[in-house]
């Protein structure tokens, strides 16, 4: 390994000394080939920081919108309890048989749409994660 490592450090200096020993327009040549392969990176790099600042601000919104949608879903429930008790009927057994029948078809028609949404902004949250990761 130590010569391997000795190998290695002969040929690190052979590169330098050829370095050292090119004619001026070829250093000059490699340096500007360097500082272009430096523009190119920095340009990369500040593509990627807008794309990351970009994919944040997303996500922040997505959660700003299912943290309103879950409100909304709680105002909803509450204005279906108020309208529940608004409409009491003549027995407590009536309601007692008809609550929970609308409980349930309250579920059945928004819950449904509502966890699509929550599967929908899951799987957009989790891309943009992806992408983030992959920036």
């Amino acid at each position: 390994e130590v010569q391997k490592l000795n190998q290695q450090l002969e040929e690190k200096n052979g590169e330098i000394q050829q370095m050292i020993n090119q004619p001026p327009y070829e250093k000059e040549r490699e340096i500007l080939r360097l500082q272009k392969s430096l523009a190119e990176r920095e340009k990369a790099q500040a593509t990627s920081d807008v794309l990351c600042r970009s994919l944040t601000d997303e996500t922040h919104q997505l959660q700003r919108k299912l943290a309103s949608t879950a409100e909304m879903c709680q105002h909803l429930a509450k204005c279906l309890e108020e309208k529940q008790r608004k409409e009491k009927g003549n027995s407590d057994d009536q309601i007692a048989t008809e609550r929970p029948h609308q409980v349930f078809l309250l579920l059945l028609y928004n819950v449904p749409s509502l966890q699509a949404l929550i599967c929908n902004l899951q799987d957009e949250n989790r891309m943009l994660k992806q992408k983030v990761a992959h920036v």
